[in-house]
């Protein structure tokens, strides 16, 4: 069974809505991600039917000062719907491009047509945290799970993690998440993703729609071990999710900012290595500023603290002041303790 690592950021490339109806754009897109540097492309697993009802009256209309107010949900999601009969080419694809495939659930139906096609992750929508039946559901089939939390109090995340367990599942990935489309950098508030980690005991990631890399690579100097980002083939084919995706070169440039990230965060390292120890020659040290003869007395005009690193550790300064030279010494010599009566 596949096990999200923590080794290195998992970094999932999310397809969502970025394919215009046209199978052959997705399969392009999920060959993208992986050029991209992508370690697993996510599907959603609905349709309009199963997601919210048919009704035309103000309920179902969006009024949330999003680029989608004005359009009612299910002719939203009738538009941006991935096919079902679309989603085994599309794992084939994934699977031929080395990526590992899974999607977001939306219903038991969908759940149980995603474990025909053995689908190893399991992801959880934002606007779903509440829906704890499906939760149990998903989790009951033991699989990683991720969930984000773009609308959760801490009492749904509680309450999410908790099914989660009581169903037997302790392989969960919480992304922290702001449901805005793009969101803003000022309303990210990363510092939740060590908080999440602290206060759930879980792995802990980021579903990311702000525009560029700024906040993916700040979320994994903060310890997330998911970032998960939307990616379009090209953004002037438009869609739903066009305005917050990235194309594969910006999705490319984010996948190398957080592997650069990683590798500059390295490891806890106080040794010091061949090279620095070289590099202590760079050091300060204390040395002879003035030629001085034998008997004479150390004052802070003969001696100090200065670079380069051969004489004796500047920490000794203020304790040898005062005392006498033992020989005669030359202007540029490193102080040593034999120098000193």
């Amino acid at each position: 069974m596949i096990s999200i690592k923590q080794d290195k950021c998992f970094i999932i490339a999310e397809l969502s809505a970025n394919h215009q109806g046209n199978i052959n754009v997705a399969k392009e897109t999920i060959r993208a991600a992986k050029r991209a540097g992508a370690d697993a492309v996510k599907l959603q697993t609905y349709t309009a039917d199963t997601i919210t009802l048919d009704v035309k009256n103000s309920h179902f209309k969006i009024n949330q000062d999003t680029v989608w107010d004005g359009r009612y949900l299910y002719d939203l999601y009738k538009e941006a719907f991935t096919p079902w009969e679309w989603h085994e080419e599309l794992f084939t694809v994934a699977k031929e491009e080395g990526l590992i495939c899974f999607s977001s659930p939306f219903d038991f139906k969908a759940v149980d047509f995603l474990e025909v096609l053995e689908v190893p992750i399991y992801k959880i929508a934002s606007f779903e945290i509440t829906d704890i039946p499906l939760i149990e559901y998903v989790a009951l089939k033991g699989k990683p799970i991720i969930i984000s939390t773009g609308i959760a109090t801490i009492e749904d995340i509680e309450l999410a993690i908790k099914t989660c367990k009581e169903a037997g599942n302790e392989d969960i990935t919480i992304l922290k998440c702001t449901s805005q489309y793009p969101a803003r950098l000022e309303d990210a508030n990363l510092l939740t993703i060590p908080d999440i980690k602290r206060r759930f005991g879980v792995k802990v990631g980021l579903s990311d729609h702000t525009l560029g890399n700024t906040a993916p690579v700040v979320a994994v100097v903060l310890g997330a071990t998911v970032i998960e980002k939307h990616i379009i083939l090209d953004k002037s084919i438009g869609g739903p999710d066009a305005h917050f995706s990235l194309d594969e070169t910006e999705f490319k440039a984010m996948v190398e900012a957080v592997r650069q990230a990683e590798s500059a965060l390295g490891y806890v390292d106080y040794d010091l290595t061949e090279a620095k120890i070289k590099s202590r020659a760079f050091s300060r040290s204390l040395f002879v500023v003035e030629a001085v003869k034998e008997g004479d007395v150390i004052t802070k005009n003969n001696v100090r603290s200065v670079r380069p690193g051969y004489g004796m550790h500047p920490k000794y300064y203020f304790s040898i002041l005062g005392k006498t030279f033992s020989k005669d010494v030359a202007k540029g010599e490193p102080l040593e303790s034999n120098m000193i009566m």
